[in-house]
């Protein structure tokens, strides 16, 4: 084997803030802040910041693959924890807030974190959990000595008191590509959280792919809301990737309503933006009401679950901002599929475009994809056939934190539990998980589908499609939905405007106008509690 004659220089996340000091240095990070004010800050303060926390982590002795756990929501200081923790040669483990106290508890625990950072909201949920966080030696609350409240918690520590006291001056050090960088824990709805161990590597090659023009296309031009957490699945790769293209950074805090979110598109002039659909909802909400537009937003990136037909084309159509499918997931970094259009696609009307965007879009380079059936047989991509979808590439999950067999089969393939369709474009379409598909007289319903074409009736704000028992088709839908304000839905209104958006053997059984729908820490429909709470439904058409 003739080996090539270059150099051999590590992917290391410490190179992007590197980078970013020295090319977009005066670039703006906006933090709308826990205590309230909007702060602003640049991407060289941030550098120079991160490297003095990471000689405070170094002074308490934390030692590579150590892990450092956040509670904390999207501000200018937990961008710099990202940096200094895996910068050092440590793990930054980013707790989802959301979850239960248990699962918390659970968590930290598992990923044996020592020390823990904490935004000021979640004091007292801390306090309450401290006595069983075993692993944990120091709390540091993420904020200045004015705002510093009085706590339970032996002896925390004040972020800004901690980095003052230390040098600017700290040499990232020279890792293996491969080292640990950060760790995520999936949201399952069922059995404890699993632990995802990113690397270095893989991290750096996530965030090259999503700056790509037809994935996230992020530059030094576009100004970034960064509304997806932190804490999910590292914000979708966007604090890593927003430096390596010098791109601005708006970070809105814990202020997530329709109001608070205009208010930093229209202030800080935001081109890109991305986040789950019930943001996106509030958003749209507030617009309607206000009269309010949306003159810099160019794209919006909606992931987390489906966005439903009628949002696609109310941000296409209305406010003339492209609104672009995503799909991945922790397991994946989480990048996986992007909606963006090809060149071919141009000349199609906007009805026909959205058609193409309303699927989870193609594979992004980096990650191979296919659909296999029962028999584990790979099916054709003719955006037909559905079957279950695997995917692998560097930036995928091998095997879970602590556990020790793979993830993956004997070729790597990782189940991503997704039932889909491929067509011969490479645009994946989810038609159901696949523990939530309907199974009806030995045909596939998609619970998707049905949501998204239920919530475009006007009167509804949100569906939930589940299976439940039926004496001749073994399973039917039932459509539960959550009226819009001041709405009141009928059974015969909703199944009459479903009945030429779908095949008539998908209609609901049934309809249930419920107050509110119960969801995971991360957004998405608790599908397992709806189903267990309706399992001795009887459905008008079971007799």
């Amino acid at each position: 084997m003739l080996r090539g004659l270059m150099q051999e220089r590590p992917l290391l996340i410490s190179s992007l803030i590197e980078y970013a000091d020295a090319y977009h240095g005066d670039t703006e990070i906006v933090t709308r802040t826990v205590e309230g004010p909007i702060h602003r800050t640049t991407y060289r303060e941030a550098h120079r910041r991160s490297r003095q926390l990471a000689n405070a982590l170094a002074r308490f002795g934390v030692k590579p693959g150590d892990r450092v756990g956040t509670l904390a929501w999207n501000t200018y200081r937990h961008f710099e924890i990202y940096y200094a923790v895996s910068g050092s040669g440590a793990v930054c483990h980013t707790v989802n807030p959301r979850l239960f106290p248990p699962q918390i508890e659970y968590i930290v625990n598992h990923a044996a974190d020592r020390i823990l950072f904490l935004d000021l909201t979640f004091v007292e949920l801390v306090e309450k959990l401290a006595p069983a966080l075993t692993s944990v030696e120091r709390y540091v609350i993420m904020t200045d000595r004015a705002h510093m409240p009085k706590t339970a918690l032996k002896g925390a520590l004040c972020y800004e008191d901690l980095i003052a006291g230390e040098a600017d001056v700290f040499a990232w050090p020279l890792l293996d590509e491969m080292t640990a960088s950060s760790l995520c824990y999936t949201s399952g709805t069922t059995g404890n959280p699993k632990g995802v161990l990113y690397a270095h590597r893989s991290t750096v090659l996530h965030s090259y792919a999503a700056c790509m023009t037809d994935v996230l296309g992020l530059s030094a031009r576009d100004s970034v809301l960064v509304i997806v957490p932190l804490f999910h699945a590292n914000a979708w790769g966007l604090p890593y990737a927003a430096p390596l293209a010098g791109a601005k950074l708006v970070l809105p805090g814990y202020k997530l309503d329709g109001q608070s979110v205009h208010e930093l598109l229209a202030a800080e002039r935001v081109t890109f933006t991305a986040g789950v659909p019930t943001v996106w909802l509030m958003l749209l909400e507030h617009l309607a009401k206000t009269g309010a537009t949306l003159p810099h937003l160019e794209r919006l990136v909606c992931g987390g679950s489906a966005m439903p037909r009628a949002m696609v084309e109310t941000f296409e159509k209305t406010y003339d901002v492209r609104a672009i499918h995503a799909w991945g997931m922790t397991e994946m970094s989480p990048l996986g599929t992007l909606g963006t259009l090809k060149a071919k696609h141009a000349e199609l009307s906007k009805d026909r475009q959205i058609d193409i965007q309303v699927k989870q879009g193609r594979g992004v380079f980096g990650v191979e994809m296919k659909i296999v059936g029962d028999d584990k047989k790979e099916l054709p991509r003719d955006g037909k056939a559905f079957g279950d979808l695997l995917v692998r590439g560097p930036w995928i999950c091998n095997a879970y934190f602590k556990e020790d067999k793979p993830a993956v089969d004997a070729d790597g393939w990782f189940p991503t539990g997704d039932v889909a369709t491929l067509d011969a474009d490479g645009y994946m379409h989810i038609t159901d998980r696949s523990k939530d598909v309907i199974k009806s007289g030995g045909e596939w319903i998609s619970s998707i589908d049905l949501e998204n074409a239920a919530v475009g009736y006007p009167k509804v704000k949100e569906a939930c499609v589940i299976g439940v028992r039926h004496p001749k088709w073994d399973e039917r839908p039932l459509l539960l939905v959550v009226p819009a304000d001041g709405a009141a839905p009928t059974k015969a209104e909703l199944l009459d405007y479903l009945r030429d958006k779908v095949v008539k053997w998908w209609l609901p059984d049934d309809v249930v106008v419920v107050k509110e729908l119960p969801h995971t820490a991360t957004g998405k429909l608790l599908k397992a509690k709806l189903r267990e709470e309706y399992k001795d439904y009887v459905l008008p058409t079971a007799g």
